[in-house]
């Protein structure tokens, strides 16, 4: 596949080869991975404080209320790196922040993320409310940031995984993430993860339909991005924003309706994709998980299970693994 620039813009290169390759499938989809550009960033802080979305106010809980427990499990005096995966504007981690910093614990704060935009807004908030906090930001995906963090220092890790982010990927995926994570760990080191979990399914249904359309929004950003950067022609008004959610398999999914036969062209690609009436594109999945399978997860993939902490609703949990 040849691709073609379209203007004096770099183009994508692996943003442009997913794309043609969930347009081209039978089934086609688009990765989520792609939904955070600055305007994605936004939506989904925006969607963090939606009231609907449960798992941001379910996770703040539990750093506020257990923050000293959290703490306890992890520390032992020793000098660690703090690592997040997928910081974002760490609206929550900053509640750990503050309680080891009054504590007086000895750390460094790395936050990953794909989006330079937001660590670099992140990495100033933080060194204005902090100034004498150690934050080394680090603009990579989330295994190549842990190799060269591994290479920088030899200090145990506390590697953060919050906000429900593992939901992101199926049964078969979250086990190779998790095995992936358990080789780049050192005995003794911890990750700590926020999970969804299974519950009224009419409430985990309006946290990704709010009325506000914000969630909406947050999807059709990731054609928008498309028309930007590749080239391409989607118009907005002829998708729909449809999410289900499965109360067996614990699978939120969102897809984008196509309400009308049309051809989307995208120049970079220099290629049509074509579209039937009511055909879709599978966006995102957000699986929510039964304790038994989170304690299954991580002996499956090495770890020890050390403790969960749940919010008072029993709506979310933080579980906290152990390399052995």
């Amino acid at each position: 596949m040849k691709l073609m620039e379209t203007n004096t813009k770099t183009i994508d290169q692996a943003f442009a080869r997913d794309v043609h390759e969930g347009l081209s499938s039978s089934n086609k989809f688009l990765s989520s991975r792609y939904f955070y550009n600055a305007t994605g960033d936004k939506l989904f802080q925006d969607i963090m404080n939606m009231p609907e979305y449960y798992l941001t106010n379910c996770e703040f809980e539990i750093f506020n209320q257990q923050k000293a427990d959290i703490l306890k499990q992890v520390y032992y005096g020793q000098k660690f790196n703090l690592v997040e995966l997928g910081a974002g504007d760490g609206y929550k981690t900053k509640i750990l922040l503050e309680h080891f910093l009054r504590n007086e614990v000895e750390f460094e704060y790395f936050p990953i993320d794909i989006s330079a935009d937001v660590l670099k807004e992140l990495k100033a908030d933080l060194h204005k409310k902090w100034p004498d906090l150690s934050v080394q930001t680090l603009n990579y995906e989330y295994f190549t940031a842990l190799d060269k963090l591994n290479n920088l220092n030899q200090a145990p890790k506390l590697i953060l995984f919050l906000g429900g982010n593992i939901g992101n990927f199926l049964p078969d995926v979250a086990q190779s993430f998790y095995k992936k994570l358990w080789g780049t760990m050192r005995p003794g080191d911890f990750v700590l993860s926020g999970i969804d979990l299974k519950k009224d399914p009419q409430v985990i249904l309006h946290a990704y339909n709010d009325p506000a359309g914000i969630t909406r929004n947050f999807n059709l950003n990731l054609l928008s991005r498309i028309n930007q950067e590749l080239g391409g022609n989607f118009n907005l008004n002829n998708f729909m924003h449809y999410p289900i959610y499965n109360p067996e398999t614990g699978e939120a999914r969102s897809y984008l309706i196509s309400t009308k036969a049309q051809e989307i062209y995208i120049a970079s690609l220099n290629k049509s994709y074509s579209f039937n009436p009511w055909e879709a594109i599978h966006m995102e999945i957000s699986k929510k998980y039964g304790l038994a399978e989170i304690a299954e997860l991580a002996e499956k993939t090495g770890f020890t299970l050390e403790k969960n902490f749940s919010d008072s609703k029993a709506y979310f949990v933080d579980s906290l693994w152990k390399k052995i």
